[in-house]
């Protein structure tokens, strides 16, 4: 989708859209009969709200969408909001071309070029395997102008936003596409394509070269596929010698549970488990697409996890990279195992200032809560600070959890140094424990439980239903608050 930014309303056909503030419908001045239209609609401009009506304008017929934006003055969520609701509404109704009028709305460069990510956010679907969509099913809106937005609003959506745009779509389409599709290597090799160019330099780790550093907790999870597994690590710098911070993912690119196997319904919303090392993906991608003033790296653990003849038993004892060894009670908590020895990795091969891990991890996060937070944990409170404040400011939402020592104690392990889980009760909360144990001390580190987040069941301002891209714009956002000052 092309979006831009324009002084004034151009000439031409299109779809005219007019935000309206609650009650307050001042940009509908020129348009006398819309009002009383609108009243017997009983539209009173609430957030996302619409009304769609045609007017007739210079001897033509035109479409107007009137989108509602909530009482009071613009804000971010507001802005975001709008722009969503207008592709929404006008993605496949046979419009090519919409002009968004912020004229006189109070809207200044930074609202409006936030109206144009959500609208390009909001525009991304997949329709590589749909073969017999209808016309009237397939998109037509291909151009957004945004009017009065004020100076500078197309050079911070292009400089600062498209990157991001490309980031999320990248993220998407990796969780979107099916195991036969993407599984380890195949992960690495799309990562490769879309990268290549962007100043990002990638180094990938096979199996032997993991057997030769130890990483037994990471093989022991992929021994049941046929699917080997793979360690991308991607490495921006930005910042000349200063030392990293690390975003490290889990990326199971199918997980049955292995021999602790999943009931069949909704096994195959198992390829959404490689969301966290999506989103690692796209965040390097955004970062290196504006040229981030700021040293990241990023690790993707990659596995499938298969039930076969030579698959991981309950019971088992693997030693990880860091030396340590786990039990392995059920090999339905195989993430965890993953992300040990990747935090291992990173720390021993980059010292970083910090490490921020993402993962669907745990069901027990759904429960606490639901779909509308990631999990937090985190054991320095200036790094979880600056974590939800770049929640609040990219719409990535995060709620913070506890960690504490009573938790601990129940991945304890009769046999090894702990099992890889513990009581149903606090189930996300002693997976945090466990990777815990793998962070050596000194260093920050804050993992995100996001197994509520990585995919939607229906509809927001940013995304239609199936993969959000959650993560890309929280770890953009923290890199610009905390790296870029």
């Amino acid at each position: 989708m092309n979006i831009s930014f324009a002084d004034s309303r151009p000439t031409g056909d299109f779809a005219l859209v007019i935000p309206v503030a609650g009650k307050d419908r001042s940009g509908l001045a020129s348009l006398t009969t819309v009002g009383a239209a609108l009243d017997s609609q009983r539209f009173e401009g609430e957030a996302s709200s619409a009304s769609e009506q045609f007017v007739e304008e210079g001897g033509k017929v035109r479409r107007l969408l009137v989108i509602g934006t909530g009482a009071g003055k613009p804000s971010l969520q507001g802005a975001e909001k709008l722009g969503g609701a207008v592709v929404s509404r006008l993605q496949t109704s046979g419009e090519t071309k919409a002009v968004i009028d912020l004229s006189g709305l109070g809207y200044d460069a930074g609202l409006a070029a936030r109206v144009g990510l959500a609208a390009a956010l909001r525009n991304w679907r997949y329709d590589l395997y749909r073969t017999r969509l209808k016309d009237k099913q397939k998109p037509t809106l291909t151009d957004i102008v945004i009017v009065g937005g004020g100076d500078g609003a197309a050079k911070l959506f292009d400089q600062r936003w498209k990157p991001v745009i490309d980031g999320v779509a990248l993220t998407r389409e990796l969780v979107t596409e099916p195991a036969n599709i993407i599984y380890p290597e195949t992960f690495v090799a799309r990562v490769q394509k879309s990268l290549a160019g962007s100043g990002v330099e990638v180094e990938v780790l096979d199996r032997a070269a993991m057997e030769k550093l130890g990483m037994g907790a990471l093989l022991g999870v992929a021994q049941g596929s046929v699917r080997e597994a793979r360690l991308l690590i991607l490495k921006w710098n930005g910042d000349g010698d200063k030392p990293p911070v690390a975003f490290v993912g889990k990326g199971v690119t199918f997980d049955t549970g292995g021999i602790s196997i999943k009931p069949a319904a909704g096994m195959e919303a198992m390829t959404g488990d490689i969301s966290g090392a999506g989103a690692v993906v796209g965040a390097m991608k955004a970062l290196a697409g504006r040229k981030a003033k700021a040293n990241v790296v990023g690790i993707c653990g990659l596995v499938e996890n298969m039930p076969g003849g030579n698959a991981q038993r309950p019971g088992d004892v693997v030693t990880t990279m860091s030396g340590q060894t786990v039990e392995v009670i059920n090999t339905d908590a195989e993430g965890r195992l993953v992300l040990a020895d990747a935090i291992t990795y990173v720390q021993q091969t980059f010292t970083p200032h910090a490490v921020i891990d993402l993962a669907t991890l745990t069901g027990a996060i759904l429960v606490a809560l639901g779909h509308e937070y990631a999990g937090l944990y985190a054991n320095d409170d200036k790094l979880a600070a600056n974590l939800q404040k770049a929640a609040e400011e990219s719409g990535d939402q995060l709620w913070r959890m506890p960690l504490a020592e009573p938790f601990d104690r129940l991945i304890d392990s009769p046999i090894a140094d702990m099992k890889n889980v513990g009581p149903r009760e606090g189930g996300s909360i002693t997976a945090a424990q466990f990777i815990k144990r793998f962070v050596e001390d000194g260093t920050k580190w804050a993992h995100i439980d996001m197994a509520g987040k990585a995919w939607a069941d229906k509809p927001s301002a940013t995304y239609e239903k199936g993969a959000t891209g959650f993560g890309v714009r929280l770890l953009d956002q923290y890199v610009a608050d905390v790296w870029e000052k």
